[in-house]
Parts: C-alpha cells; sequence; structure tokens
C-alpha cells in the first residue's frame, strides 16, 4: 500500500506531480501578471522570427544554387512572356511541337535583330561619338579654369579621379550582387543552355510537370495549391505581357525622341531603354540617362534639357497610364511598393535581384489572397490565441 501511495497509476511518484501543478500554476501566474499588450507584442515577436529565420535560410539557399535557380527564374520569364502566343497557336491547333520551335526561334530571332542594330549603328557612329566626347570634355576643363570657379587643372583632374572611382564602385556593386549569374565565361554559357532546355521543357510539358509538383503536397492541400500556383502563374503571364508592351513603348518614345533631337547612337539607346525597362519605373530611367548623357556632351546642354524632358515625360507615361490600366486588378502592387522592392532585390541579389523581385512579389501576392480566400470561411483560431484575441468580435469569421 506504501508503494501505491507513493505512485500513480503511471508509476510517477506523486511528488513529481505535484511539482509539476505548482510549476504550471506558477508559470500561468506569472504570464497573467504580464501586462496584455507586452503579450501580444511577445506573440507576434516569435513569429516574426520564426519567418525571418525560414526566410533566412530560404535565401542562403538560393545563393549556394544560384548557377540552378537564375536560369531557371530566366526560363520561366520567359515563358510568361511567350506564354499567350504560344496559348493561341496551340488554341488554333498548331502541333505542340511546332508551336515550341516556333516561339524559341521566333524569340532568337527578335533579340538577334535588335543587337544586330544596335551594333550596326555603334560601329557607324562611334568615332564620331568618341571624337565629340573629348571636345566636349576639353571644351569642359578650359571652362573650369577660365570660368568664374577658376579651379586648377590639378584640382580637376581630382575631382574626376573622385568621379570614376565613384561610378567604378556603383559599378561594381552592381554586378556583384549576391545571384550574379557568374563571373566567368562558362558559367554564363552554362547558365544560358540550362535556361534554353527549362524554357523547352517548360512550354513542351509544363502542365504534366505541374501536376508532378502539386503532388508533392499532402492530399488535403493539393486543390489548395494547384489553384494558387495557376492564380499566381496568371499573374506572372499578365505582369510579363504588361511589362512587354510597357518596355516597347518606352523603347519608342526615348528612342525616337533621341533621333528627333539629332542625339547620336538612337538605336542603341531604344534598344538598351526597352531591355532595362523589364525593371519597372527604374530601368527606364536609368537606361534614359544614357541618352541625357550623348545629349549633353553631343549635342550641348540646350539638347540634353530636352532630352530631360522626353525622358521624364515617358516615365510619366508610364507610372501614371500604362502600369496602372494595363496592370488593371491582376497585379496589385502599389508603385510604391515596386520601387522599395526593386531597390530591396537589387541590394540583395544586385541585378538579377532587380529583375525578378516584382513577378516574385506579385506572385507571392496573389497566392497569398487566394489562399486567404480560399479558407475565410474556415473554423477561427482557439480562443487562447493571443494574436487572434486582438482582432474585432465584428470582424471575426463564424465557424
Amino acid at each position: 500500500m506504501t508503494g501505491t501511495d507513493e505512485t500513480e497509476r503511471g508509476g510517477k511518484p506523486r511528488g513529481s506531480l505535484r511539482d509539476a501543478i505548482r510549476n504550471r500554476t506558477v508559470t500561468t501566474e506569472i504570464g497573467g501578471s504580464l501586462p496584455h499588450g507586452l503579450r501580444v507584442t511577445t506573440a507576434y515577436a516569435w513569429r516574426f522570427v520564426v519567418i525571418a529565420v525560414a526566410a533566412g535560410i530560404l535565401i542562403w539557399l538560393i545563393i549556394q544554387l544560384k548557377l540552378l535557380v537564375i536560369p531557371l527564374l530566366v526560363a520561366v520569364l520567359v515563358t510568361a512572356l511567350l506564354w499567350p502566343a504560344f496559348s493561341w497557336m496551340i488554341g488554333h491547333r498548331v502541333p505542340r511541337w511546332l508551336a515550341v520551335v516556333v516561339s524559341v526561334i521566333g524569340t532568337f530571332a527578335v533579340i538577334g535583330g535588335l543587337l544586330w542594330l544596335a551594333i550596326w549603328q555603334i560601329t557607324r557612329q562611334w568615332g564620331s561619338v568618341r571624337d565629340r566626347t573629348l571636345e566636349s570634355v576639353d571644351q569642359l576643363r578650359k571652362f573650369l579654369i577660365d570660368g568664374p570657379l577658376h579651379l586648377t587643372a590639378v584640382q580637376i583632374d581630382a575631382m574626376l579621379a573622385q568621379a570614376g572611382t565613384f561610378l567604378q564602385q556603383q559599378v561594381d556593386l552592381l554586378w556583384s550582387g549576391a545571384l550574379v549569374v557568374g563571373s566567368t565565361v562558362g558559367h554564363v554559357a552554362t547558365g544560358a543552355v540550362l535556361a534554353l532546355f527549362i524554357l523547352l521543357c517548360t512550354l513542351g510539358d509544363g502542365a504534366r510537370i505541374w501536376r508532378w509538383v502539386v503532388r508533392l503536397f499532402p492530399r488535403r492541400a493539393r486543390d489548395d495549391v494547384d489553384g494558387a500556383g495557376r492564380a499566381g502563374w496568371a499573374t506572372v503571364v499578365t505582369y510579363a505581357r504588361t511589362q512587354l508592351l510597357v518596355a516597347t513603348i518606352d523603347a519608342l518614345g526615348i528612342g525616337l525622341g533621341a533621333f528627333l533631337l539629332g542625339v547620336p547612337l538612337a538605336i542603341p539607346i531604344g534598344v538598351l531603354v526597352f531591355l532595362g525597362a523589364f525593371v519597372p519605373f527604374v530601368g527606364a530611367i536609368v537606361t534614359g540617362s544614357l541618352a541625357v548623357f550623348l545629349a549633353l556632351v553631343y549635342n550641348g546642354p540646350w539638347i540634353a534639357l530636352w532630352m530631360i524632358v522626353v525622358v521624364l515625360g515617358v516615365q510619366q507615361l508610364e507610372g501614371h497610364v500604362l502600369q496602372p490600366l494595363l496592370m488593371g486588378s491582376a497585379v496589385k502592387v502599389h508603385p510604391l511598393a515596386v520601387v522599395l522592392v526593386v531597390a530591396g532585390g537589387a541590394m540583395i541579389a544586385g541585378i538579377p535581384g532587380a529583375l525578378f523581385a516584382v513577378p516574385l512579389a506579385a506572385f507571392i501576392n496573389v497566392v497569398a489572397v487566394y489562399l486567404s480566400n480560399r479558407h475565410r470561411g474556415g473554423a477561427p483560431p482557439q480562443a487562447e490565441d493571443l494574436i487572434w484575441s486582438t482582432v474585432p468580435r465584428s470582424k471575426r469569421t463564424p465557424a
């Protein structure tokens, strides 16, 4: 009987059970004595820490696998660009293999044609542009020395050296992002071949690949994953189609403005603006500044001023007309969020980060909204959840 008094049915001593109950009571009393605001803040804080750690691990894995991730993202973005024309061919009973061939060859033809035009005009006008640039630099030096500033040649050379060092640092910082495709020609060639292979696979057998991905998730979550993924893909396609149109308008506007103002290398400027415009808002401004610089050194300050007007006018058209109207409700990302996402992507991953930041943000946004709307009528969280207790009762969804 003594052994029975000292133990429970499970064989644990009664003393340890009393200690556990006493510790539980003390813990509850300590938690109850804390201010409610501190408890809610702590509940939010540890969840934020978990999310931040998970995001950090994901970014670290992407950096380690950069030679695979970047070609994959490039192929997905190119697939989204080609998807409307590819779907149109499939809908009109064009054989899938022929639609794939036409899409890929057409893409290479467009890119090759743009590069040929740019190289052709550069080879024709590069000599005169170089000579005029050297003349403009000499005129600027004379003005700084003989003008009201009365600078010395040593001071001018020091300022030019500082400016060159600053520009070189900025270029190095941009190109040495965490996810640069590669530092050697072999890395770039391998990435290009891998991106082409992934592009062929996604166009030729994308539906079966997606079904395989969905089957990796638990059975109960497959419908949600499939619906969210399809909604996100539709958003990426809309984004790519919109950016293609916006990039074309930006390139035509700035390139035609440079041509009418007599700025040299108008075609290479248009090509560069077209490529840079795939980084929303920021890309066209950065590439358009090259046209302003050429106008300044080749045509003088007044033409450069008009070139600035052209670049800013095209950006106003993009920011206030094209982006809001063409994106519509499919890509619900505010322009401020776009700028911040592009800047953050550039700081984390250089040029690739700036390029893929907006489509990734749009995809994540649409997937999150889809899943939230899908489970809006589900069972509410438990009453003891501190974060749930902060939600007003009028906004809580009944079970």
